[in-house]
């Protein structure tokens, strides 16, 4: 069951990043869409727990945790691909499911079989192999410090999502708490923009702030389904096995720019893709 919900969060996340891909392409303020993506989240969550007349228990603060984290991995990565190289920290943003992997043993006791394990560093090294460019050597790891920062954070806020389940947080309070942790920080960015003159609407070519805004609550519908999806996959499956399939949703991405942008696949992408497939059948192999 872990691995369905693994590959839904996957296809959600999937779709979000589209959804990323194309708005940076247009002419918008980021931390306005980012805010309504939150916002939207924090929105369908607490209509879902009054709804489902969830319990609002304390144990659903960890969701603030998961916001700061979600908040400060993304604004650690666009960091990292403002200063350095956007290859490098793509590659560095693809790797929390090592680091989960190692804490949820160390906190938890979660172990990995010989063939999960074998699965696992498939499905890695074929995420590395679609993200991997050339042109990245030991000289040329601009934004390697921003990158790590981000991997880590990504890290911590999978960690905190397997921690909900463990203390069986109720699902919609925590993500309302997330979501709207995160609506507060993009939103105190977005009023700091305003101030220094960064977010005003010139330009023929330009989004309104308004605009930007509806736009990013489009793509809080992905972003709040993915996470009810990933959550599910930590309460029934491992940590680092779960994390490390949700990590593949960069191959629907990819899908997106050479069936639709008409991008062409290089060698390395097409090898690596081929090598998380061959993962993806490996882990249910091994599950079922």
């Amino acid at each position: 069951m872990w691995l369905i919900f693994s590959v839904l969060a996957a296809f959600s996340f999937g779709l979000r990043g589209i959804l990323y891909h194309w708005t940076s392409q247009q002419s918008l303020n980021r931390n306005v869409l980012l805010c309504g993506t939150f916002f939207m989240g924090a929105l369908i969550s607490v209509m879902c727990a009054l709804i489902l007349h969830q319990d609002w228990t304390l144990s659903a603060l960890i969701g603030v945790q998961m916001g700061l984290l979600s908040f400060g991995a993304n604004a650690s990565m666009f960091k990292g691909f403002t200063v350095g190289k956007a290859s490098l920290v793509a590659i560095l943003t693809g790797l929390p499911s090592v680091v989960v992997v190692v804490i949820a043993f160390l906190l938890w006791g979660e172990r990995l079989n010989i063939l999960q394990f074998f699965a696992f560093i498939v499905i890695v090294f074929g995420i590395l192999l679609v993200r991997y460019s050339n042109d990245i050597t030991l000289k040329n790891l601009q934004g390697a410090g921003w990158g790590v920062l981000a991997l880590l954070l990504f890290a911590g806020n999978d960690l905190s999502s397997k921690w909900t389940t463990l203390v069986h947080a109720s699902l919609f309070p925590t993500l309302f708490f997330m979501f709207a942790t995160g609506t507060c920080c993009f939103g105190i960015w977005w009023l700091k923009d305003r101030a220094q003159g960064k977010s005003k609407d010139t330009g023929p070519d330009r989004w309104t702030e308004r605009r930007t805004f509806l736009i990013g609550m489009v793509v809080g519908i992905t972003n709040v389904v993915g996470m009810i999806f990933i959550i599910h996959a930590f309460d029934h499956g491992k940590a680092g096995l779960v994390s490390a399939v949700v990590a593949l949703n960069v191959l629907i991405v990819l899908l997106y720019t050479r069936f639709v942008l008409k991008d062409k696949f290089s060698k390395l992408e097409q090898s690596g893709l081929a090598l998380a497939m061959i993962g993806i059948m490996m882990m249910k192999l091994v599950v079922s």
